[in-house]
């Protein structure tokens, strides 16, 4: 059968557990990218199966979302956290955006290369001094060649230099990583939320999930960090984190 780029296609040495989307042919290998999931793959054309087009989530996400908020809108007024996204990968930051739009949320989002992040995270802080801030992309965990990682070491490294802008995990939330990354350094590093526990894959949505659930938390209580994590697709096996307070203002009168 005959590939283009663009096609939507499963593995059949995976048992067709994962769509992608084939990003680039190069004579019988193609490079695959995940539809959901934060994944880059390549394998050889014969392994490839053709598949119909994946129907879209995000709607259903944003909608289970919706009704998890508890607000009295009759009562009183609400201003929800500042969210600055950093994504190595513009396709899934325009549904992260999209995301936070539907939701509500104030957010900025870039499109950042992971090697570039840790240079240029501190000055887009500064700029955008968000209450939350969002480091995502790439990421693997290369088990055959001696446990590396493909982008956690400029996840962690953006972390870092985070940290010199802002010490305080309660004044500048952090949520890092992306499929597969490496949880524990991260959160070493000083993330506040952090992929993945079990080094498995994540949504492509998930940052966004936990960014926006502490966005429209009260500054004034500490998260239910089990029920925020359970919001994400694989729950605690793909995100992991830290009690904290939200970021939300709430005022009053309406």
């Amino acid at each position: 059968m005959n590939f283009r780029v663009g096609d939507y296609v499963t593995r059949i040495s995976h048992n067709h557990d994962i769509v992608f989307q084939i990003v680039e042919i190069e004579k019988d290998v193609a490079y695959l990218k995940g539809v959901d999931l934060r994944l880059y793959a390549d394998c050889f054309i014969s392994d490839l199966v053709s598949c119909e087009v994946p129907h879209s989530s995000d709607k259903e996400i944003v909608e289970a979302n919706l009704r998890s908020l508890k607000m009295d809108r009759s009562q009183y007024f609400y201003l929800p956290g500042k969210i600055l996204h950093i994504d190595g990968d513009s396709g899934y930051l325009k549904r992260c955006m999209n995301f936070y739009q539907e939701m509500n949320v104030k957010a900025n989002g870039l499109t950042i290369p992971e090697v570039e992040m840790p240079h240029r995270i501190y000055d887009l802080l500064k700029e955008f001094s968000p209450d939350i801030v969002v480091i995502t992309g790439h990421d693997a965990y290369l088990k055959k060649s001696r446990g590396d990682y493909q982008n956690s070491i400029n996840f962690i490294d953006t972390v870092k230099e985070a940290r010199k802008f802002e010490k305080s995990q309660d004044k500048l939330i952090i949520i890092a990583g992306a499929c597969q990354s490496n949880y524990e350094e991260l959160i070493k590093a000083g993330a506040n939320f952090a992929s993945s526990p079990k080094r498995i894959n994540i949504h492509a949505l998930d940052p966004a999930i936990l960014a926006t659930s502490l966005s429209l938390s009260d500054r004034n209580k500490s998260i239910d960090l089990i029920s925020i994590l359970d919001k994400t697709k694989y729950g605690k096996d793909g995100m992991g984190g830290i009690i904290t307070n939200g970021t939300m203002y709430v005022g009053y009168p309406r």
